[in-house]
């Protein structure tokens, strides 16, 4: 840290909170992705991208919680690289087409600006250990680059290797001498998982776009609402404050390799469930009260069951505990499939609804009182 700037004091700045705002539009891109291709090949291209994409947002949140982007340098740098993720986003709808190109730019930039933070504020070990991640993300994002001059299974081809080589890049560097700010970190994190599920929210709107609107509209816009609050509150009812404590309690080395677990790798089914949720709302918000597509349905149930499995990764890599109602919700949220397919897009909401209101009301009952959330 620079000198003045305390290592606790300082929580998520709001220019944070800004690069958080333009990064879900990344979300929204690959929601629409998954909306427009409900099939595997567009659950699996999304899925990709966002694997990729959700890497160097790790990356610019562990080099602000190292240095906090109070100077005008750090902060010009950090909007930088928010028009790299805009660049990168805009063309997310046709990445492995004629987008692909436009995505790979914007993401050559995000690598460069990350890349020349890092060569300012970090001294000694710090530096030595994040710098050695500036080689690998620039291969990285010049594979992907490569990959929008491609078509067809040389394009997949090199999504993927470009995935495994961000994923597998901890294990070829030294994470653990990067002294992590608890509260920032996962504050940062959780405000990620808020922004994203609001967005979620506006799938439904986007979707409705006759001039009167009709009670079953709004039914499932409440719906709707519902859902996404249940699956706010199994986050931040338990995990919020208890990971904090958590990491408080951790060596340095031990709580690096926690935070790049459960807020790295566990946050890509997590996240990628929203993604999934969403494009099913998006899609079932066209007409809610007839039968849904099957896509539909699944996407919807699928959503929530990689959300729940998500979460429950995070709270097992903390050693939280509390896992039985999640597993639960994420067997049983498929089953929903036939209610949706045979009813409707608004009564397989309702048994969604139902479990995850249900795991939430287990927890607060059958589990001792442990931390709560600011957000609780």
């Amino acid at each position: 840290m620079r000198p003045g700037v305390s290592a606790e004091s300082t929580g998520v700045t709001t220019i944070e909170l800004f690069f958080d705002l333009v990064f879900v539009f990344t979300i929204t891109q690959l929601t629409r992705v998954v909306t427009v291709d409900p099939t595997l090949s567009g659950a699996a291209r999304s899925m990709l991208i966002f694997g990729n994409l959700w890497w160097m947002y790790g990356g610019y949140a562990w080099l602000t919680n190292a240095v906090a982007p109070t100077s005008a340098r750090q902060r010009l740098l950090l909007l930088a690289g928010m028009g790299g993720f805009l660049v990168a986003a805009l063309g997310i709808p046709d990445a492995f087409g004629s987008g692909g190109v436009t995505l790979g730019v914007g993401y050559l930039i995000v690598n460069l600006v990350h890349g020349w933070m890092l060569l300012g504020p970090l001294e000694g070990s710090i530096w030595r250990a994040m710098g050695r991640l500036g080689p690998a993300n620039l291969a990285t994002a010049s594979l992907i680059l490569v990959a929008g001059f491609t078509a067809g299974a040389v394009t997949w081809v090199l999504w993927i290797v470009a995935f495994c080589l961000h994923w597998a890049t901890p294990y070829l560097t030294n994470p653990t001498v990067v002294a992590l700010r608890s509260r920032h970190f996962v504050e940062r994190h959780g405000l990620i998982v808020v922004i994203a599920l609001g967005e979620s929210l506006l799938a439904v709107g986007v979707s409705v776009e006759i001039p009167d609107i009709t009670i079953v509209e709004v039914g499932a816009a409440l719906a709707a609402l519902a859902v996404v609050a249940a699956m706010w509150w199994l986050y931040f009812d338990r995990t919020d404050d208890a990971a904090i404590d958590v990491f408080e309690h951790a060596d340095g080395e031990r709580r690096s390799w926690m935070a790049l677990h459960a807020y790295g790798y566990a946050f890509l089914p997590l996240l990628g469930g929203i993604i999934l949720f969403a494009a099913g709302l998006r899609r079932g918000s066209v007409a809610p009260a007839a039968p849904a597509a099957a896509a539909t349905a699944t996407l919807l149930a699928t959503g929530i069951t990689a959300y729940t499995l998500g979460l429950a990764a995070v709270r097992a890599r903390l050693r939280l505990g509390h896992l039985r109602s999640l597993f639960a919700v994420a067997l049983l949220a498929p089953v929903t499939i036939v209610i949706g397919t045979q009813s409707s897009p608004l009564a397989q909401l309702a048994p969604l609804g139902a479990l995850l209101f249900g795991a939430n009301l287990y927890e607060h009952r059958h589990i001792d009182n442990g931390p709560r959330s600011r957000a609780g």
